[in-house]
């Protein structure tokens, strides 16, 4: 689905058959490619008509999805993310994403911003900003409290979504269940 971020109402939509759990969807060129969870199967869609022209198979889960100039890059949920061919899903090379010593796992949405990968981890409120390179976490952005709980449907209402304008140079979060998109500035935490 396109929207329109000022007011979140649908430009496009194309649903997919209801025995698919759609994860992550990216623009590539004239396409838009969706995976799914648990189905092992990614969509390829005309991005003008919404319509599938294409899909291909993978091994795991899908969960978060995003790229840079020149390739699709995935989580499925553990410490890995994977970069892809666009032309034929394949894995091309992986990264370990460490805090440290300690691998971060439960890595979930996935964008690219400024050179840099942004994840964040499943049932936390937290996004970590990754080297693409190394996989090294070069900061953390926490965004406790920016939905009060009182607006948290239930125990799935976390946070769930990145959305980086590059052109604007503007970033939104939101999440599973939450009734709004945030945009966010990034300001360095104070050390007093």
């Amino acid at each position: 689905m396109s929207i329109f971020p000022e007011t979140g109402k649908p430009i496009k939509q194309y649903l997919i058959p209801p025995q698919y759990f759609g994860e992550g969807i990216v623009d590539w060129g004239p396409y838009l490619y969706e995976w799914t969870w648990q189905s092992h199967i990614c969509f390829v869609y005309d991005r003008n008509s919404m319509l599938p022209i294409r899909q291909f198979n993978y091994a795991g889960e899908g969960w978060g999805m995003t790229r840079n100039a020149t390739e699709l890059i995935t989580s499925d949920g553990t410490a890995t993310l994977r970069f892809r061919d666009p032309k034929t899903f394949k894995e091309a090379r992986h990264i370990v994403v460490y805090d440290g010593s300690q691998p971060v796992t439960q890595l979930n949405e996935l964008e690219w911003v400024k050179g840099e990968i942004y994840a964040n981890v499943w049932h936390s409120d937290r996004i970590a900003r990754i080297s693409p390179i190394n996989g090294h976490v070069l900061s953390w952005i926490d965004l406790s409290g920016i939905l009060p709980s009182s607006q948290r449907l239930n125990d799935e209402s976390v946070l769930n979504g990145i959305a980086y304008d590059s052109q604007h140079d503007r970033l939104f979060v939101t999440g599973k269940q939450w009734p709004t998109i945030f945009e966010i500035k990034l300001v360095r935490k104070s050390t007093k």
